[in-house]
């Protein structure tokens, strides 16, 4: 593992910029990449298959530096919270966009907002849908008890 993929200060989370930091030459290789993530391979070529992700490339070989390191912490954080592929590129253009630090903070925050409100739709649905289960369960149970021989 390369110094770039044991350290944790060179990129950003889903709120901060995605900088490059032309002090740190370091790249790091498709397997590094993957390690350093805990992703397969398939998933870095997805990525760069969707332009999420856009390695330099040396004939066969990836390369992936700081801007692509940032860009996939962005796109793991946003994958947990729910964000599908074209809302984790709207993520990725704000951050690489030329608006104020305050612009894009206020952008991100209301879109996790409108995920928090989703989840908790989804998370109230499932709710309901464990109570129906339950019930239907209990009904079953009932059902067996009661005709032990059938």
């Amino acid at each position: 593992m390369t110094e770039l993929s044991r350290t944790s200060a060179f990129g950003p989370d889903l709120a901060g910029p995605i900088q490059i930091d032309g002090k740190n030459e370091a790249r790091l290789s498709i397997a590094e990449m993957a390690e350093t993530f805990g992703v397969t391979l398939r998933a870095l070529r997805f990525y760069e298959e969707k332009a999420l992700l856009r390695p330099e490339r040396k004939g066969a070989r990836r390369f992936y530096g700081a801007r692509e390191i940032g860009r996939m912490k962005v796109i793991l954080q946003a994958k947990r919270i729910g964000l599908t592929l074209v809302e984790i590129r709207e993520v990725i253009a704000l951050l690489e966009g030329k608006t104020s630090r305050m612009s894009q903070l206020r952008a991100l925050r209301e879109m996790c907002a409108r995920q928090e409100e989703l989840l908790n739709e989804q998370l109230a649905q499932i709710r309901d849908q464990a109570k129906e289960t339950t019930d239907v369960l209990a009904a079953l149970d009932g059902l067996i008890e009661a005709n032990p021989q059938a």
